[in-house]
C-alpha cells in the first residue's frame, strides 16, 4: 500500500517479497514489529543500516544487530550519557536491520543529563591516550580469549582423563560453556567498541558547531578536512597492499600477480621466480594481522577475510602494480591532504578574534587527538574480533554436522543464536543418553523452507526508512555515521513522492567533480568488476575496498554521514564522493554515464 506523502510506510505496512512470506519466524520477536507495540513505532523513524548489512540477514546473524545496538545503547545513554540522545532502537524488516534515533527533548531533562556527560566525557578527553591504551588492551585480550575456546567433535568415550582425574564433567559440555563464552565475548566487544567512539564524534562535534557559528557560510565538507591526513593503523592493511606490489616490481615477480589467476595460481607461479621466496617471505610476515580483514564489515557468515581468499588483497596488489608500470604514484596522498588542511585551518583562523581563536585551537586539537580513534577501532572489532568470531562459529557447525545434527554447515546459519542454544543442548543431551537428537528431524524442513525464504530476500535491496519522520534528528550517530539529517530524511520523503527521477540529493563527502559510466557494487565479490573510470555505486563502501579507488573515478553510496568510513576513506585518497542518497543503488543502473558533484552533493543522469 501506498503511504501518505507525509511519511514512510509504517513497519507493519512491509510487503515480502514473493516467496519469503513468513519471514518474521526467523528472528527474535524482540527484533520484529510486534502488533502490541505498533503505535510506539508508527511515530517513530526508522531508517535502513545497509551501512552494516548490505543484504538479508541470516537468523544467525541477527546476533549482530543485538550485540550493536545494545553496546550502543549502553555507552551512549547510561555511560556517557549523551545530553539529547538515547539509544538506537533496533528491528528486523524482510531480513534487513532498521534502526531508530531514541531523542531526547526535554530541556529540563537535556541540562541535567548534560551536566553528567560534561563530567564524564571530561574525564576521558583529559585521559584520552591512556584510556585508549587501556582499550587496546581490552580488546587484544577479549579477541585472545575467543581465539582460545575449542569446539571438538563429540567423542564416542569420554576421555580417560575425565576419570583418572576426577574431573566429574563431561567434556561435551565445553560445547555448551564455549558457545556462551564465545556470544559474551561477541557482546562484550561491541560495549568496547561504543566505549569511546560516542566522545570521537562528539569532539568533532563541538568543533564542527563552533565552526558552523564563527563561519555560517562555511561548507560541512570543509570543516571535515581539517582534520583530514588519518596516521595509524586504520590504513595499514591497504598500506600494506601498496608495499607489496612495490616489492614485487622491484623484485621483477610480478608478471606472475595475474587478477584473473586463482590465488593457488599466484602463489606457485611466484614461487617459481627468481626472487619469489623473498616476495612471499614478506607476505607472510604480514597476513597476521594485517589481512584478518574483511573484504566488506564481517557482520555476515558468508564475508570473508582477506586471509580466507587471497585472490581479494591479489586482485588490490595487481592493480596497484599496473599503475607503477604506468609511472603512477600509488602512495596515499597525506602530505597534500596535510598541506590542503592546514591551509584551510590558516585561512579561517586568521578571521578569528584573539579568545575565538584559542577556543578553535582547543577544539581542533582534540578533536584531531581523538579522530584516529574513529577509524581505528574498526580494525579490532569489526575486522579482528569478528574474524575469529566467524571462524569459531564455523568449528561449532562443523561439529553438529560431524554429529548427524545438520547436513552442511550452512544449515547452522538459519538458526538465530536462541534455537542454536536449544540445538547445542538437544545434541549434547541426545549424544549423552545415546539416541537419536530430535533436531536434526525437527529442523530440517524448517531450514529447508528458510533457504528458500531467505533467497527470496536477496533479490531487494534495503527501503531508505519507515515510519514518520522527526522534526529534527539530534543523534549524533545518525548525523556522524549514518549521515541522516533532518535534511536528508526530508530529500527521501520528496524521493519517494516521486521526486527528479535525473537527479540524487546526497552529502557532499569528499570534493571534486567528475563524470563517469555506473558500476552498481551490491557485493563485495564484484569489486574486480569495475573498470577504470568508472563510478562506483553501493549501498556503502567498505575500507577494504581502498583499493578499488586507484580504478573509480568517483563514488556515490545510498548511506553514510562525515564521519562514515566511506566518507573518510574517500577524502584520504582524493575521491570525489556523494553519501547519504537513499536511492542510488535502487535508481541508478550499471552502464549509466552520470555526473557527481562531491562539493553540492548532487548526482545527475546524463544522456547516454
Amino acid at each position: 500500500m501506498n503511504a501518505p506523502t507525509d511519511r514512510f510506510p509504517y513497519l507493519h505496512e512491509a510487503k515480502a517479497p514473493a516467496g519469503a512470506e513468513g519471514w518474521e519466524r526467523m528472528y527474535p520477536y524482540f527484533l520484529i514489529s510486534q502488533p502490541e507495540g505498533r503505535d510506539f513505532e508508527q511515530e517513530r523513524f526508522w531508517f535502513a543500516d545497509s551501512m552494516h548489512w548490505s543484504r538479508a540477514v541470516h537468523p544467525f546473524d541477527s546476533i549482530g544487530a543485538e550485540a550493536v545496538y545494545y553496546g550502543c545503547g549502553v555507552n551512549g545513554a547510561r555511560s556517557i550519557v549523551l545530553p539529547a540522545a538515547l539509544g538506537l532502537d533496533v528491528r528486523m524488516v524482510n531480513g534487513f536491520v532498521y534502526i531508530c534515533p531514541q531523542a531526547v527533548s526535554d530541556p529540563a531533562e537535556i541540562q541535567r543529563r548534560l551536566a553528567l556527560f560534561q563530567e564524564r566525557a571530561g574525564h576521558y578527553y583529559k585521559n584520552w591516550d591512556a584510556l585508549y591504551a587501556n582499550w587496546k588492551e581490552k580488546m587484544t585480550v577479549a579477541i585472545d580469549r575467543m581465539r582460545s575456546l575449542e569446539f571438538a567433535a563429540l567423542p564416542e568415550i569420554e576421555p580417560i582423563e575425565v576419570v583418572t582425574e576426577g574431573q566429574g564433567r563431561s567434556v561435551s559440555w565445553d560445547l555448551v560453556e564455549n558457545y556462551h563464552r564465545l556470544v559474551n565475548d561477541f557482546f562484550l566487544v561491541w560495549q568496547y567498541h561504543f566505549e569511546m567512539l560516542g566522545l570521537g564524534y562528539g569532539a568533532y562535534l563541538v568543533f564542527f558547531d563552533l565552526c558552523k557559528k564563527a563561519f555560517p557560510e562555511i561548507q560541512d565538507q570543509t570543516i571535515a578536512r581539517m582534520v583530514a591526513g588519518v596516521e595509524g593503523m586504520a590504513f595499514r592493511p591497504d598500506d600494506e597492499l601498496r608495499r607489496l606490489a612495490k616489492l614485487a616490481v622491484e623484485l621483477k615477480v610480478d608478471p606472475a600477480i595475474n587478477p584473473d589467476d586463482t590465488a593457488d595460481t599466484v602463489l606457485a607461479n611466484i614461487a617459481k621466480q627468481g626472487n619469489g621466496a623473498q616476495w612471499l617471505a614478506a607476505l607472510d610476515e604480514i597476513r597476521d594481522p594485517w589481512f584478518n580483514y574483511f573484504a566488506e564489515y564481517g557482520f555476515l557468515h558468508d564475508q570473508e577475510t582477506w586471509n580466507e581468499n587471497l585472490s581479494i588483497p591479489f586482485q588490490a596488489i595487481a592493480r596497484y602494480i599496473e599503475l607503477l608500470r604506468n609511472g603512477e604514484v600509488i602512495d596515499r596522498p597525506v602530505e597534500k591532504l596535510h598541506e590542503d588542511r592546514d591551509e584551510i585551518v590558516a585561512e579561517y583562523r586568521a578571521l578569528l578574534a584573539p579568545e575565538e581563536a584559542k577556543a578553535f585551537d582547543e577544539a581542533l586539537a582534540l578533536s584531531r587527538n581523538v579522530f584516529p580513534y574513529i577509524e581505528e577501532h574498526n580494525i579490532y572489532v569489526e575486522h579482528w574480533s569478528h574474524a575469529v568470531f566467524w571462524r569459531k562459529v564455523r568449528e561449532l557447525a562443523n561439529v553438529f554436522v560431524a554429529a548427524g545434527f545438520f547436513r552442511e554447515a550452512e544449515d547452522f546459519y538459519f538458526l538465530n543464536r536462541f534455537e542454536i542454544d536449544q540445538a547445542l543442548f538437544d545434541m549434547v543431551e541426545s549424544w549423552a543418553i545415546g539416541v537419536p537428537a530430535r533436531g536434526a528431524q525437527h529442523w530440517a524442513h524448517e531450514i529447508d523452507a528458510r533457504r528458500k525464504i531467505m533467497a527470496a530476500l536477496r533479490t531487494k535491496t534495503a527501503a531508505p526508512a519507515y515510519g514518520t519522520p522527526p522534526n529534527e534528528v539530534t543523534d549524533p550517530f545518525a548525523i556522524m555515521n549514518y549521515g541522516v539529517t533532518t535534511e536528508r530524511v526530508q530529500q527521501w520523503l520528496a524521493q519517494t513522492r516521486g521526486g527528479n527521477a535525473t537527479a540524487l540529493q546526497g552529502i557532499a563527502a569528499s570534493p571534486g567533480v567528475v563524470e563517469g559510466i555506473v558500476r552498481v557494487i551490491r557485493h563485495e565479490n564484484e569489486i574486480s568488476d569495475l573498470q577504470p573510470g568508472e563510478i562506483l555505486v553501493a549501498a556503502i563502501t567498505a575500507p577494504s575496498w581502498a583499493s578499488a579507488f586507484s580504478v573509480v573515478a568517483g563514488v556515490v553510496t545510498d548511506i553514510g554521514g562525515l564521519m562514515s568510513h566511506a566518507a573518510i576513506v574517500c577524502r584520504e585518497y582524493g575521491m570525489p564522493a556523494v553519501v547519504s542518497t537513499g536511492f542510488a543503488t535502487t535508481q541508478l543502473k550499471t552502464g549509466q554515464r552520470i555526473r557527481i558533484d562531491g562539493y553540492k552533493g548532487t548526482v545527475e543522469q546524463l544522456a547516454a
